[in-house]
């Protein structure tokens, strides 16, 4: 039974979410505002969490950037009432594996939630992947530059992964969204390309000053070899 861990002010929202989870196999606990979440974290880091933009002691945008340096790889789907275009790609920014707009559906909340755990269990065909300057391992989620190790997120790792199994060659955004969202992307959907773009950001150019990811227009990625 997977702990989850609610971060809510909203007490009736997250009964009402602890009640439908509880029926789908979680163990759910709730923090209403990120002093008390921060302590549950250092005490026991759960399975997954579900985590507001807006907390009355401050920003969940603030604590997801905690979280991200403290737990690297702990998945992370936020929560956001106003549902704003900014909340979401800063979110997916700072490293949120998944991002909903309140009100949201139990049973989406609850598929998404099942994406982001399918997604951080272990994965027993990968090995070690190395590429001129960059070696990556997918069971760590690290990855070696030139001597420096880069710690990447459950949805970075799968992308990474992806690309590098057929470096040069295009992957198709459907593809790839299946891997790293675990869904397929939707209209307007940009989770994908803000996951690119922070991985980008990560592992850098190639020591000539190449782009190591590279989009093909109305194709997908590549990793450029």
């Amino acid at each position: 039974m997977p702990a989850l861990l609610l971060i809510d002010d909203d007490r009736e929202l997250c009964e009402l979410l602890a009640s439908w989870l509880s029926q789908e196999g979680f163990q759910v606990s709730a923090c209403h505002d990120g002093h008390s979440a921060r302590a549950a974290l250092a005490a026991q880091a759960p399975a997954a969490v579900v985590l507001d933009v807006m907390l009355p002691d401050g920003s969940g945008l603030e604590l997801l950037k905690q979280l991200r340096s403290d737990h690297p790889e702990l998945p992370v789907l936020m929560l956001s009432a106003r549902g704003e275009p900014l909340d979401r790609i800063l979110g997916l920014e700072l490293g949120a594996d998944d991002y909903l707009a309140k009100p949201c559906d139990p049973r989406e909340l609850t598929a998404r939630l099942r994406a982001v755990l399918r997604r951080s269990l272990p994965v027993a065909v990968s090995s070690q992947l190395e590429l001129g300057d960059l070696c990556f391992s997918p069971a760590r989620g690290v990855v070696n530059i030139g001597g420096h190790e880069v710690i990447l997120t459950i949805s970075e790792s799968r992308l990474l992964e992806a690309l590098l199994r057929q470096p040069g060659e295009p992957v198709d955004k459907q593809e790839l969204a299946q891997l790293a969202l675990g869904r397929k992307l939707t209209l307007y959907d940009r989770s994908l390309d803000m996951h690119v773009s922070n991985l980008r950001k990560k592992i850098g150019p190639h020591p000539d000053g190449r782009p190591r990811i590279l989009a093909l227009r109305s194709r997908g990625y590549y990793y450029s070899a």
